[in-house]
């Protein structure tokens, strides 16, 4: 074989190898390559940049994009339809889990990384989802879009003053879909909690990860209490005594959360609880010491007056405390 042959084979077969390869990445480097959008709106995607194609798929609200390129009105995108923040629970279809669609798309759908004003408009689109879930005939998955659509702020606007807040409104409407399911579980009724279903905490972690310091980080820090919760005390003193504590000491690292007061008075009808609890276990000691706690952690609440709400239910704790009422149990 001549030389001349040699290199031509060989740079066939290397250039084959090539676009093997490039194909091959393609779906996993595109999302580091091109501009990135998310859709405001479910986003039809299209073979061809031509309404009248064939529909590939479609991108509901908040999912990822990448733009490849441009026509007009149109915009060839990689639409990943199992985002970072995806969940098979959540998913419509299964099957869609963790594909990547790549087609065209309406401009007009879509919010880009450099649409002026983006992280508003977004960050708009997921308050009105999230008002549209709260409605008895609201839109199916609005939950699940506005969940998608605050991450989506954090994720193209990271710098956003509203980044923060989106990230954690994010988690927590994540966390909200994820108690009910877990509490409603056999394994739910367990006294310890390492015994039962856990909720998915990551989300509420990388809230504190990249905002430490903020009121949205406390908030998250709070969620993780539900996670160290007994199920059923089962009439023990062991279980109160344990989450007293863990709302104090909250408290107590995070003074200025907006949740603090809550803790408190969570800490507060604990030990109120307590009073009972130790009666049925022949410890007329702690029984009383539980009514100067619960009395004294009470007061502080009901002295706060940036929560009224708490402060009200402090004070009527107080009440029951003065007058011997049962906050536990059934009154005799």
């Amino acid at each position: 074989m001549s030389r001349k042959n040699w290199l031509y084979e060989n740079c066939n077969v290397k250039f084959a190898l090539g676009a093997i390869l490039i194909a091959c990445l393609s779906a996993t480097t595109a999302f580091g390559l091109g501009e990135r959008a998310t859709p405001v709106r479910d986003a039809t995607i299209y073979v061809s940049p031509d309404g009248s194609s064939a529909k590939l798929g479609s991108a509901e609200r908040g999912r990822e994009m990448v733009i490849l390129e441009t026509s007009g009105e149109w915009l060839h995108v990689e639409a990943m339809l199992g985002n970072p923040i995806r969940d098979e629970a959540y998913e419509g279809d299964d099957e869609d889990s963790g594909k990547t669609i790549s087609g065209w798309i309406r401009a007009r759908n879509a919010v880009r990384a450099t649409t002026p004003d983006g992280d508003k408009v977004i960050y708009g689109e997921a308050v009105d989802s999230e008002d549209q879930a709260s409605r008895s005939r609201g839109r199916h998955g609005a939950a699940q879009d506005a969940m998608r659509l605050y991450y989506r702020v954090a994720d193209l606007f990271p710098t956003s003053p509203l980044a923060a807040q989106a990230m954690y409104r994010s988690a927590d409407i994540r966390w909200q879909l994820d108690k009910p399911d877990v509490m409603s579980k056999r394994s739910a009724h367990e006294r310890e909690a390492y015994l039962r279903g856990q909720i998915e905490e990551r989300w509420m972690k990388e809230v504190m990860k990249k905002f430490p310091g903020t009121k949205w980080a406390d908030l998250a820090a709070f969620h993780l209490i539900d996670n160290k919760l007994c199920g059923d005390w089962q009439g023990s003193s062991k279980c109160p005594v344990k989450e007293a504590d863990i709302y104090e000491k909250y408290a107590a690292d995070h003074p200025q959360s907006p949740a603090a007061p809550e803790a408190l008075y969570d800490a507060a009808w604990r030990y109120a609880a307590l009073i009972e609890i130790y009666k049925t276990e022949d410890q007329a000691k702690k029984s009383e010491e539980s009514k100067a706690r619960a009395m004294a952690v009470a007061q502080k609440v009901a002295a706060q007056t940036s929560q009224p709400d708490w402060a009200a239910r402090a004070q009527r704790l107080l009440y029951l405390l003065q007058q011997g009422v049962p906050a536990y149990g059934n009154e005799e």
